[in-house]
């Protein structure tokens, strides 16, 4: 960690963090591990290039980075590519002394005369190996100025090296970005962030818990920089309330659904001096927090007890409703812009997110059925069993195990009146009773029936409640295709469409008996028939035969043509009459 003190001031002046402890070397840049590895390879093999393009959000070393670089190419004691930091080169430019770095701010400097100056100066020689110009925001160049120096920077000196830093790489002219090597800067993760606060912390001596580190790291957003900052603000001030609103409770109330409670947080946070917009940016940010732990947990900027707090409340609130509430706040802070009195709209955003059922529309129903759907699931968990609903409904026939030689009756699987048995009974239409849910009592022995007492209706009873259940599929995926025509003296003729679906049921008819036998209680016999109608066409003769030779054989080579009828002519006269100047037209 480099701290550079006795360089930017005397003891007794204050320096701030991030200046303190601005990295020096390569091995203390945090988070840009792929702009070091090809840094410092470029620097041990002696292929630097001649001009460079660091870009990426602010407070990620961009600027660090292009010192250090410059440093590495006119250390004196230079190891691996890595500069040793106590040379006279390597000190003279971190105090910033140096005549082998020139830095230019194009925000303040963006004219083509101060571009011009430059190029001018950069054929001049320096003590070091290599010259260096950093031009920070390089994109707030002007058109002419961006021109003025193409040239140079596609053909620089042997001994200059550019390096421009940007946060818009987009808004760089392609001309400049084309005669450079793109190296992209990213935002630092919250465990890298957390790690560099607490180095900081133990060498600068900070009385500091880390309750302020995770507080500074989620006010870094990634950003080495803005984290360190926030970490002096707190550590002056001492209160970590100063620097963030205490929104935990109101979170809470969000969760519990309770807008009173809600409403009494944001009151007190408004009152402590926390205005709408600040509350509605940091509500924002929790919300968004606990939606990322929730959804890619590596993502999020909370370390430590926040964390886990934000865990729990994730679950209880669901990711649907914290995207809910994000929204409504989001559309809120837009609106407070021009509104009188912005707390009245964040208060009323606030009870919509709390309140779901004050949301009209899709949206609304959505929310409700999601936590109708999260209730459940809970109450699923441990929860004793619940008995059916009180409804008319057929209940599945049950199965009873026979002795052997024993036949089931129809009346044992009837459902008896309590503490009664009728063996003989007949089944009836009524609808069942609702069950208890109590232990089920043995099933009554089965008493037997005479066949000849089953009836077509019987058979047709048990048939689609007990019979096709209890066959193989493949025997009751045949036996659908037919019907009960006819039971007489235990035999009970069915119908098949045709002959080779009677084939197939012939194969499966010992199966289909024995169920049947088991379902009504007596043993039965099937007799599978083809419809008459889909039979095999039979020949001529074999009608004649089977009408009894009755039926008069019609040569149609012979039949003669029909002499007028009387009754026809009749006809046509009765339409003449009936409409009166009608002509009869022949053909």
């Amino acid at each position: 960690m480099a701290n550079d003190d006795g360089v930017l001031g005397t003891a007794d002046d204050f320096v701030s963090l991030y200046r303190r402890y601005r990295p020096g070397k390569f091995s203390e840049l945090r988070g840009q591990e792929h702009v070091v590895r090809a840094l410092r390879t470029a620097v041990k093999d002696g292929h630097v290039a001649h001009a460079y393009l660091f870009s990426g959000p602010r407070g990620t070393g961009k600027t660090s980075t292009a010192r250090i670089l410059a440093k590495a190419l006119n250390c004196l004691a230079l190891v691996d590519g890595e500069p040793c930091g106590v040379c006279a080169s390597c000190s003279e430019i971190t105090r910033g002394t140096s005549m082998d770095v020139t830095e230019l701010d194009a925000a303040s400097n963006n004219g083509v005369e101060a571009i011009r100056d430059l190029i001018a100066h950069a054929a001049l020689g320096s003590p070091g190996r290599s010259k260096v110009y950093i031009i920070d925001e390089v994109h707030m160049l002007s058109t002419a100025a961006a021109n003025a120096l193409l040239k140079t920077l596609e053909e620089p000196p042997g001994h200059v090296v550019f390096v421009l830093a940007t946060t818009d790489p987009q808004k760089v002219p392609p001309t400049i970005r084309s005669r450079t090597q793109h190296l992209e800067f990213r935002l630092l993760g919250a465990e890298t962030l957390e790690g560099l606060l607490r180095d900081v912390r133990d060498d600068a001596g900070l009385g500091l818990d880390d309750a302020i580190l995770s507080l500074a790291v989620r006010k870094g957003k990634g950003s080495a920089r803005d984290a360190l900052s926030a970490l002096d603000q707190v550590a002056a001030s001492g209160e970590s309330t100063e620097s963030r609103p205490e929104l935990s409770s109101v979170v809470d109330g969000l969760c519990d659904e309770d807008a009173g409670a809600t409403i009494v947080a944001l009151s007190k946070l408004h009152a402590s001096g926390w205005g709408p917009q600040q509350l509605a940016t940091e509500l924002i940010d929790e919300l968004r927090q606990a939606f990322l732990i929730g959804l890619a947990p590596d993502l999020a900027q909370v370390t430590g007890a926040d964390r886990d707090r934000l865990q729990e409340q994730i679950s209880r609130l669901g990711l649907a409703r914290v995207v809910r509430c994000i929204e409504l706040l989001g559309r809120a802070q837009v609106e407070m812009r021009d509104a009188p009195d912005a707390q009245v709209l964040l208060e009323v955003a606030v009870v919509r997110a709390a309140r779901t059922d004050l949301e009209g529309g899709s949206t609304g129903l959505a929310d409700r059925i999601t936590r109708l759907e999260r209730k459940i699931q809970e109450l699923s968990h441990g929860a004793p069993p619940v008995a059916p609903p009180a409804a008319k409904a057929v209940r599945p026939t049950p199965q009873v195990a026979l002795a052997p030689g024993a036949k089931a009756s129809l009346g044992a699987f009837k459902k008896a009146a309590p503490g009664t048995q009728a063996p003989g009974d007949t089944p009836t239409a009524e609808p069942e009773e609702t069950p208890t849910p109590q232990a089920a009592p043995a099933a009554a022995p089965a008493t037997e029936r005479n066949a000849t007492d089953v009836s077509r209706d019987d058979v047709e009873q048990v048939w689609r409640e007990s019979v096709l259940p209890g066959i193989t599929a493949k025997a009751r995926s045949l036996y659908l295709g037919g019907s009960v025509s006819n039971v007489e003296n235990g035999i009970v003729t069915f119908v098949i469409p045709n002959d080779a679906h009677r084939a197939k049921c012939a194969e499966h008819a010992a199966e289909v008996e024995s169920a049947l036998a088991l379902a009504i209680g007596a043993p039965m016999t099937l007799d599978l028939t083809v419809a008459e109608a889909t039979r095999t066409q039979r020949t001529k003769a074999e009608r004649i035969e089977e009408a009894g030779q009755n039926e008069e054989i019609i040569d149609v080579e012979h039949l003669e043509e029909a002499p007028v009828n009387a009754a026809s002519s009749v006809a046509e006269a009765k339409i003449l009459d009936a409409f009166p100047g009608a002509i009869e037209e022949e053909g």
